[in-house]
């Protein structure tokens, strides 16, 4: 049973499930909104199991995507700007695959996939600041409206995981210190990792740990409301900046990101009236 005393890392990589949940029972499947690259990515890993290629390769390689996304933004170029967004959000969920089809799991790869994410997720709205009329201040709320976005569906997942029968519970919903590392990996460099990982997202998983305090108290998330929830998933984030971005709505991006986080407590507030404590 979690407690309240207890704080959750990121899983190895952010977990969209939508055709494969190795964390889940299998009654606890869900559609995922966010996870629609996964189909390609398990293709993807399946010609790299046996050979040397790395999930912290994988890892880099989704950085290298997203930092040609933003070179694409700042240059004008949207069509490869959204391409170049989806695709890194499709190697995003390579990198989780090749771990668990290889049996290397690894903190410096699953902190190092986190820090990857907000930093890019960062630099991607600061691009489209940075080409768009859209001010400072408005594109860092949207910013800090992702990141609750995205903690939260971390949040309710964990706990979904930690609940479900034979699930996976080896992520908490806190995490305070740094974690042994796993063989073949150093432990300076999963310290060091863990401290800029519990700098970077500390604070959006205090709030959001906050604002519903009482989520791990109730017996189970059903299906439908984990569907709704994944809407709030980085795949779909990029998914909808792409879109956008194809749309020429660029002016657009930054107020409705500001706007969408507004459903965090519409989320909340769902989860509190239909599914209540036990």
């Amino acid at each position: 049973m979690l407690d309240s005393t207890t704080f959750a890392p990121r899983l190895y990589c952010p977990v969209y499930t939508f055709y494969y949940m190795s964390k889940l029972a299998a009654e606890e499947k869900f559609f995922d909104f966010s996870d629609y690259g996964r189909p390609i990515a398990k293709l993807f890993v399946n010609q790299l199991k046996f050979t040397r290629v790395t999930p912290i390769h994988i890892t880099l390689l989704f950085g290298i995507c997203g930092l040609i996304a933003i070179y694409c933004i700042l240059k004008g170029w949207y069509f490869f700007a959204g391409f170049f967004l989806v695709l890194k959000s499709i190697i995003d969920a390579a990198d989780g695959e090749l771990a668990r089809v290889k049996n290397t799991p690894s903190y410096t790869g699953r902190y190092l996939d986190s820090i990857f994410d907000i930093l890019l997720n960062f630099l991607f709205l600061m691009a489209i600041c940075y080409v768009s009329k859209t001010t400072l201040l408005a594109t860092l709320l949207a910013f800090i409206g992702i990141q609750l976005q995205g903690t939260l569906y971390n949040y309710y997942y964990v706990i979904l995981r930690n609940k479900s029968v034979g699930g996976d519970a080896t992520s908490k919903i806190f995490e305070y210190k740094s974690p042994r590392a796993f063989f073949g990996e150093s432990q300076q460099s999963v310290n060091i990792l863990f401290a800029i990982y519990s700098f970077l997202y500390g604070g959006f998983d205090k709030l959001i740990h906050f604002l519903d305090q009482d989520a791990y108290k109730v017996k189970t998330f059903p299906n439908w409301f984990m569907t709704l929830v994944s809407f709030y998933g980085l795949g779909f984030q990029l998914l909808s900046i792409a879109i956008m971005l194809q749309c020429g709505w660029i002016e657009y991006i930054i107020p409705f990101f500001i706007f969408y986080t507004l459903f965090v407590f519409v989320l909340i507030i769902i989860r509190n009236i239909f599914l209540p404590i036990n």
